[in-house]
């Protein structure tokens, strides 16, 4: 693109590929360019290892976009720069914000690498994704599993001594892991550059440099394309609502606001003592759209989930009254989140149709994954984690009480397409474990656990579970340590990674359970309204008309049900959590039945476990049933 249209685009909002002409470029060996938006700076240079961080060499001023190519200095791959930005006599040192490599931790430049040359394999996963996910392009919920592993590349595991692994180790052990245990996603807590680890990458100074804690850009290639080789796609969490007041960063980059809002009713987000992107300016646009077009092209991605987006899209939120002006009919919507996310989700399925968007918003906007909204592929579920859990907190004899936040749930299933999310955020600070958050002593504890899965896994909407839950770590998950994976010599830990496999493997042969998550014909209820006793029935349906029957019991009480079904023939139990591989208690349904005429329809008699979870199949001409 030459420089003036890529200029002229930038300016304009519409440089998807602002990367390509801003930041540090190598044009020959030894010869690199570099240029940097500061248009209210009175002057710029560029310093770094090659000239002693010296205020020596000025780049030139082209409509607020300063260059400079620099030839016959000792320059290479590797080495270290700054921007010294000068604005009313005063000097300040800052990082490239459109960097590929950094510093990280307590050293804060940016450093020079050329992204071209490695070799991805991944063509057949690539191909896969192409022909499964487009339909992300038509507003439609993908017609396949997706069982998604949330991780911290930090604390999943460590070296002995307690270091990092680096992104080729950590791309071996973890492609292994989750491919074994039948998950096919990965979501990564952010990896863009973050000076702070306490932020657990939230608080972005670099976003377009995967954080060199784990090693080089080319060897996070290596973990997305050893991702792919196995067939677990990789979702990004991207944070396009704040950054955070590090000097080097973004933060008042030419001596003043610049990508953050200049009014003081929209620049901080004071809750996180952040700045807030002003997405109404055409540059901030392009900035943010080309970082997530950036990581589609350059990293193969296959997602980005965009993290509380809630103050982006309220004028009022975290604000009191007084501290935020409303719009001129009086409404808190803000208008330019709302243009902005238009515009992102569009021109993301122009150019990556195959490539997901995901929402975090937690106060119900509307049609935050429909073509007339903010054109979002998915959802998370907001409400999901926080009414389930206070469920399974419950003593069970109380639980009839809010029985109601079980159903909501479904209620609301297909609102949105939805991601059911057991996230970080719901296991750390105070709020326990998922082990730890159930109620009984300890048998109950993992017998509940292992119910309230299988309800999240035959429920309508993709899934999300963070990690060291599917072994049941007690502890609250700690960003500065490894995950507690000696508790696999525990038995009943051993026992419930063996449950999650299982179920796991489960979600993902029974077309039933994803087939139709976006409507209501991939659900119907059987029984919904047994809450004295903690159960519920329903039925999960494919689009050719085979069911699954859900039968879950919350309570500590072994039951004998007549199960209505869906017509004549012969069923089998088709999973129990209460088998004893799993550490439960061996009240299962081996015989296969034949359903018989009762009640006004057919059905079968079982034994549902205590706190248990039982799938009813559907065998049709299967004499060995």
């Amino acid at each position: 693109m030459a420089n003036d249209l890529a200029l002229y685009l930038f300016k304009q909002g519409t440089n998807y590929k602002a990367y390509e002409y801003l930041g540090a470029h190598r044009e020959s060996k030894g010869v690199y360019t570099f240029r940097v938006w500061a248009p209210n700076a009175d002057a710029v240079y560029i310093a770094g290892d090659f000239n002693g961080w010296q205020a020596d060499i000025p780049m030139k001023n082209d409509g607020g976009v300063w260059s400079i190519t620099l030839k016959g200095f000792p320059i290479g791959k590797g080495d270290r720069y700054k921007y010294i930005i000068e604005r009313d006599g005063v000097r300040r040192f800052k990082a490239d914000p459109y960097a590929f490599f950094s510093e990280t931790m307590s050293n804060t430049a940016s450093r020079l690498y050329n992204l071209e040359g490695f070799e991805w394999t991944d063509k057949g996963y690539m191909d896969y994704r192409a022909m499964k996910y487009t339909c992300l392009k038509d507003g439609e919920m993908p017609s396949v599993p997706m069982n998604i592993y949330e991780v911290h590349l930090g604390s999943w595991q460590r070296n002995a001594d307690g270091g990092f692994l680096n992104y080729r180790e950590l791309a071996d052990r973890l492609s292994a892991y989750v491919k074994r245990m039948g998950y096919t996603h990965i979501e990564l807590l952010p990896i863009m550059e973050h000076p702070f680890d306490a932020s657990w990458g939230y608080q972005v100074c670099g976003y377009y440099a995967p954080t060199s804690r784990f090693g080089t850009p080319h060897d996070f290639m290596y973990f997305v394309n050893k991702m792919h080789s196995v067939g677990i796609g990789v979702i990004l969490d991207w944070v396009p609502a704040y950054f955070p007041k590090d000097a080097h960063g973004l933060y008042e980059f030419d001596g003043g606001p610049l990508y953050e809002y200049q009014g003081e009713d929209r620049m901080e987000q004071k809750e996180w003592d952040t700045r807030c992107f002003d997405v109404a300016r055409n540059e901030v646009q392009s900035f943010l759209v080309s970082n997530a077009m950036f990581w589609a092209d350059k990293y193969h991605i296959d997602g980005l989930r965009a993290t509380a987006i809630t103050p982006m899209l309220h004028l009022d939120y975290g604000r009191n009254p007084g501290e935020w002006n409303p719009n001129p009919d009086g409404s808190s919507i803000n208008v330019q989140s709302v243009h902005f996310f238009k515009k992102l989700g569009n021109e993301m399925k122009r150019f990556y149709p195959d490539v997901m968007l995901i929402a975090e918003e937690n106060t119900n906007y509307p049609h935050i994954t429909k073509k007339d909204g903010l054109c979002f592929d998915m959802k998370w579920n907001a409400s999901w984690a926080p009414d389930t859990l206070k469920y399974i907190q419950y003593d069970p004899f109380y639980r009839k009480e809010i029985h109601e936040n079980l159903k909501y749930s479904i209620l609301c299933a297909f609102d949105e397409r939805f991601i059911l999310p057991l996230y970080h955020g719901e296991l750390v600070h105070g709020k326990k474990s998922l082990i730890d958050k159930m109620a009984g002593d300890y048998y109950q504890k993992f017998a509940c656990a292992r119910a309230y899965l299988g309800y999240m896994m035959t429920h309508p909407g993709k899934k999300l579970t963070f990690m060291g839950s599917e072994f049941a770590q007690f502890k609250e998950w700690d960003f500065d340590d490894s995950l507690e994976w000696f508790m696999l010599g525990y038995d009943m830990h051993a026992k419930f990674q063996c449950y999650v496999a299982d179920l796991n493997a489960f979600y993902l042969e029974n077309p039933e359970l994803w087939e139709q998550d976006s409507n209501w014909e991939g659900f119907r209820w059987i029984d919904e309204y047994r809450r004295d006793e903690n159960v519920l029935l329903y039925d999960r349906v494919a689009k050719d008309g085979s069911a699954l029957t859900v039968i879950i019991n919350f309570a500590p009480v072994q039951r004998r049900y007549h199960i209505p079904l869906n017509g004549e023939g012969i069923y089998r139990e088709v999973f129990s959590s209460d088998e004893v591989k799993y550490g439960g208690g061996g009240v299962t349904n081996k015989i296969p039945q034949r359903a018989v005429k009762q009640y006004g329809g057919y059905g079968i008699k079982i034994w549902v476990p205590p706190m248990g979870f039982t799938v009813i199949k559907k065998i049709e001409g299967n004499e060995k049933a």
